[in-house]
C-alpha cells in the first residue's frame, strides 16, 4: 500500500510517540525547525488547504537520529490488523533467576505485554524503577531493547545486564577493550563502570512504552 499524505504523518507522530516525544521534540532532536512537523504545517492555507509532505532530507534526518530504518518506519504507517506486542518486566525481576534464556531472550513467567509501534522478532521491555533516569525515563515507563539490534555505541541509550543479574538502564558514557562506563540522566546519581568481564549482555534502548 502506497504511503499517502495522512499515513505518512501518521508514522511520524507515531515515531515521536515510541521515543517519548511530541512531533516538535522529535523535529529539534532531528536538527530541525521545531514547528516542522506540527499538525497546522500538514496543509496549505485555506481555500485551497493542499497537503503538505515532509520532505526526504527531514525524514531521513529522523530516521537517523532514532535508529529506525526505512522498513521500520513504513511499519509505522500501517493501520492494518493489532498492533504488535513485547513482553515486558520489572527491571528488578529481571535480575532474578528464570527471566532469560542462554542468549538473554525472554523466557519462563512473570512476564507483562505492551504494545509496540512497529514489530520486531526479539523485542522486549525492561519496567523503569527508580530515578537515575529522569527525567527521560520515570518510573512505570517500559524501555524495549532489541536483542537483534546492531553493537551499542557511545552516547546510546542502553539495558545492561551483569553476570551476576544485575539489570540496568543507562546511558553508554564510555567504552573500551577492558570496561564500560554508563551514566545517568539524573545528575545525583554518579558514573558507574563495569568490567566487560562482568557483562553477561547490552542492548540499545530503541524506545521508551509509557
Amino acid at each position: 500500500m502506497p504511503l499517502s499524505h495522512a499515513r505518512i504523518w501518521r508514522a511520524v507522530d507515531r515515531l515521536a510517540q515510541a521515543h517519548g516525544l511530541s512531533p516538535s521534540g522529535l523535529a529539534r532532536k532531528a536538527g530541525l525547525d521545531p514547528t516542522a512537523f506540527n499538525p497546522s504545517k500538514r496543509l496549505g492555507p485555506p481555500p485551497a488547504a493542499r497537503p503538505r509532505w515532509p520532505s526526504t532530507e527531514s525524514l531521513n534526518l529522523i530516521l537517523e537520529v532514532t535508529g529506525v530504518s526505512l522498513t521500520e518506519f513504513a511499519a509505522l504507517a500501517d493501520d492494518r490488523g493489532p498492533a504488535p506486542r513485547a513482553p515486558v518486566v520489572g527491571l528488578a525481576q529481571a535480575g532474578l533467576d528464570g527471566f532469560f534464556d542462554d542468549a538473554g531472550l525472554p523466557t519462563g513467567d512473570g512476564w507483562s505485554w505492551a504494545d509496540l509501534p512497529t514489530p520486531g522478532r526479539n523485542l522486549f521491555g525492561l519496567e523503569i524503577v527508580g530515578d537515575s533516569m529522569t527525567p527521560l525515563y520515570r518510573p512505570g515507563d517500559a524501555v524495549i531493547v532489541d536483542r537483534d539490534g546492531p553493537p551499542p555505541r557511545r552516547g546510546d541509550r542502553v539495558v545492561v545486564r551483569t553476570v551476576t543479574g544485575e539489570t540496568l538502564a543507562k546511558e553508554l558514557a564510555a567504552l573500551s577493550a577492558r570496561s564500560i562506563t554508563l551514566r545517568s540522566i539524573n545528575p545525583e546519581h554518579a558514573d558507574r563502570v563495569v568490567p566487560r568481564r562482568d557483562v553477561d549482555w547490552m542492548s540499545r534502548i530503541l524506545w521508551v512504552s509509557q
